[in-house]
């Protein structure tokens, strides 16, 4: 159909407009994805350096780009407009005035192939990854960004994987799982934030994603590993940086299973239990060592009787009050920590975790950057929770997201080794990465051992509740060559081993995979 030209102009005239951009971001995140985040570590370990990266996403203008992947500058000839593009810059980029906007495509086209893994799905050891999206982010005038991100993706996983998504619905990390075949998986999901500085040291955000706290691999106090939750966030910075404050208030689904819907309604599909939550989080500096106290608090919405009155204590901004007014024996959720990072050199820090919400998690570990070499970098890390960590009582208010751990992805009762060494060539990187889990979880799954955060937090362990400890061996060994930068685009080449000694065949995997894919967010499939 032929578009009239006065039609064509007046869109045209509407895209102009709204393509009013500046010429540098502003107030948008850093993506949340390690490898970006190598760089943003690395440049906040220097000692005389203030950077807060104990919350992230890193807010860009808080950060130090500094040959941060995607920020840094490429001084390279590529001589034509379609390498350029390839190997360079974002797919679509506007400067217009006030307003710069870029939008990219997203993917990941990946093959792989399990020699031992035909129990399940009976007649394949070939698992695919097709994955479709886009991004877009900008920035109007040096005070208002936004950015959002959508990918849909069908895709057939290894056996563990797979056994895991059916169980809960979820594909680690992503979104509800839809079954299309007995093999495919089918996920679509999507992200977003608007975020406004009125003065340079106060943000408010209003979005759709994730946030982590800590300096580790995982995170004892609120981690990546669930799905995206809405969000309004509200964070103050000192002019000296010594100072960061972040309070947010979000809300969130118990479950995905259908067991998980509420019993209500005549529709097809009713919604899943829900619940508020409020979370905060100071940051100090102090030189060498970075402090960061958390709070949060989970507010039950629902009960026998239908949804409860609004809770006022859903909106105190104040660290701490809410845990001293509901404790961590009442119907509500409670968790308190604290994040430790101490600077040992330009080059190295140690840091650590505690949690408490009655119990105890830990976490303590070492990272180190250029080590003996320019991009050679090391990290440990060792992680450990008791028994009845993060559960509840109601069960619909542990400490998870849509069926989600909210902080270690093995859940509660475990204890972790994690290693990673990374070591680049300029855009080539190898990388190695192994963990080794010691799990505890009841023999027979009925209640009363703790090990489950489906089901309800108990003072002991009923007395003919049996637990099982078992290991879990997760390695991954991968090269790669970075294709574009600014959307993090490389071409991969791996192998993945999970081996659990001593259970069924399949729960092992050993996983060759070729792939090409633009990474802007952690994927936890080492769990």
């Amino acid at each position: 159909m032929k578009i009239p030209g006065v039609v064509r102009s007046s869109i045209l005239f509407i895209v102009c407009l709204l393509l009013h951009v500046a010429l540098h971001a502003q107030q948008c995140d850093v993506p949340l994805q390690r490898d970006i985040y190598i760089e943003v570590e690395r440049n906040a370990a220097r000692l005389d350096s203030r950077v807060h990266s104990g919350l992230k996403p890193v807010m860009e203008r808080r950060a130090d780009l500094t040959n941060v992947m995607g920020f840094r500058v490429d001084s390279a000839k590529y001589y034509y407009w379609l390498t350029e593009k390839i190997f360079k810059d974002h797919l679509i980029i506007v400067n217009e005035g006030d307003l710069r906007l870029t939008i990219d495509p997203l993917f990941q086209f990946e093959y792989g192939y399990d020699p031992g893994d035909a129990t399940v799905y009976a007649d394949t050891n070939q698992y695919t990854c097709n994955t479709r999206g886009f991004w877009i982010r900008g920035d109007i005038g040096d005070k208002l960004s936004f950015q959002t991100m959508f990918h849909e993706t069908q895709t057939i996983t290894p056996q563990y994987l797979f056994l895991f998504t059916r169980q809960t619905g979820v594909l680690p990390g992503q979104g509800r799982v839809k079954f299309e075949e007995v093999r495919e998986l089918d996920i679509g999901w999507s992200q977003a934030n608007i975020s406004y500085s009125p003065v340079p040291w106060f943000n408010i955000q209003f979005g759709h994603g994730k946030h982590f706290v800590g300096h580790g691999y995982r995170s004892m106090l609120l981690s990546d590993n669930a799905v995206n939750s809405p969000y309004l966030q509200f964070s103050a910075i000192t002019t000296n940086k010594r100072f960061q404050y972040t309070t947010w208030h979000t809300k969130m689904m118990h479950g995905s299973r259908v067991s998980d819907r509420l019993p209500t309604g005549d529709a097809s599909e009713s919604l899943f239990y829900w619940y508020r939550g409020r979370f905060n989080h100071l940051a100090i500096d102090l030189g060498r060592a970075q402090v960061g106290l958390f709070e949060a608090a989970l507010f039950q919405t629902i009960d026998e009787d239908g949804v409860k009155p609004f809770d006022p204590m859903e909106l105190n901004p104040v660290i701490g009050v809410n845990t001293l007014v509901h404790g961590f024996n009442s119907g509500d959720k409670s968790l308190v920590g604290l994040d430790l990072r101490v600077k040992v050199t330009n080059k190295a820090y140690v840091y650590g975790q505690l949690a408490y919400d009655g119990r105890t998690a830990v976490q303590a570990g070492l990272r180190a950057f250029d080590v003996l070499r320019k991009d050679l970098h090391f990290q440990l890390e060792w992680n450990s929770a008791d028994r009845f960590m993060y559960m509840q009582t109601p069960a619909d208010l542990a400490y998870m997201h849509a069926s989600q751990p909210l902080a270690h992805p093995m859940g509660t009762a475990f204890s972790e080794v994690v290693g990673i060494v990374d070591c680049g060539f300029g855009r080539y990187r190898l990388q190695a990465k192994g963990n080794v889990g010691m799990l505890q979880r009841d023999v027979d799954g009925t209640a009363g051992g703790g090990t489950n955060l489906f089901q309800p937090d108990t003072d002991l362990p009923a007395a003919s509740t049996e637990l099982a400890e078992f290991q879990v061996n997760y390695l991954d060994v991968n090269a790669s060559y970075l294709v574009n930068p600014s959307t993090n685009m490389r071409f991969m080449l791996g192998f993945m081993r999970r081996d659990a000694p001593g259970q069924s065949d399949n729960v092992q995997s050993g996983y060759v995979y070729l792939a090409l894919r633009t990474g802007l967010f952690n994927r936890y499939y080492d769990l």
